[in-house]
């Protein structure tokens, strides 16, 4: 890895290359970075809520042309830099032997400790630029929030849902996604204000 970490590849080269690692990476401005999510009384909330969201997309989605994806897959958000949200929906056509999605609709990211500024500065900003993507979700796992963009004609709006009771529609894709299908079997020790700050 420390040679790779230090020289620059092509997202063909970096296919090729990730095929013999044991962790996970995406590549950033032609740079394999490590997507480490191991942050010690993180892992089974953010993991619950990207379950729980693949299940809850799931049956909406089926026969629809779109389909839920994992971070198994990437999502090209520049020519030298491959992403992998949390969950994607794609509605590209399926190419076999492919690890990238190929029509992106939905991508989402799951706040934890270690990526949330990353998450939420950066990779929004990628992913903004992205031409098939519709929509860009992003979870909080303390607290059930959840800061939807939309692609509008006049760019992309921020909607902010809050509580159990909330309902995200998501037209374009043919779903919604309720919160308390989001969070279940999860509890909450912080109120809604302070997850925010």
């Amino acid at each position: 890895m420390a040679d790779a970490a230090h020289r620059r590849m092509t997202p063909e080269d970096f296919f090729r290359w990730q095929d013999e690692q044991d962790d996970t990476f995406e590549l950033v401005d032609g740079v394999p970075v490590p997507r480490n999510r191991m942050m010690t009384g993180t892992d089974m909330r953010h993991d619950r809520v990207k379950v729980n969201v693949i299940v809850a997309l799931h049956r909406p989605l089926r026969g629809s042309g779109c389909w839920p994806t994992t971070g198994a897959v990437v999502m090209r958000t520049c020519s030298a830099t491959l992403r992998r949200p949390d969950v994607t929906v794609d509605g590209g056509p399926i190419v076999a032997d492919s690890q990238e999605v190929g029509g992106p609709r939905l991508a989402v990211e799951i706040a934890s400790p270690a990526t949330v500024s990353v998450d939420q500065i950066v990779k929004l900003e990628e992913y903004k630029r992205h031409p098939a993507l519709r929509y860009i979700l992003l979870l909080e796992t303390v607290a059930p929030v959840a800061l939807l963009y939309r692609r509008e004609a006049e760019g992309w709006q921020p909607e902010q849902f809050e509580g159990l009771e909330a309902v995200i529609d998501l037209p374009e894709i043919g779903a919604s996604l309720a919160l308390v299908e989001i969070y279940d079997g999860l509890t909450f020790a912080v109120r809604i204000t302070d997850a925010m700050r």
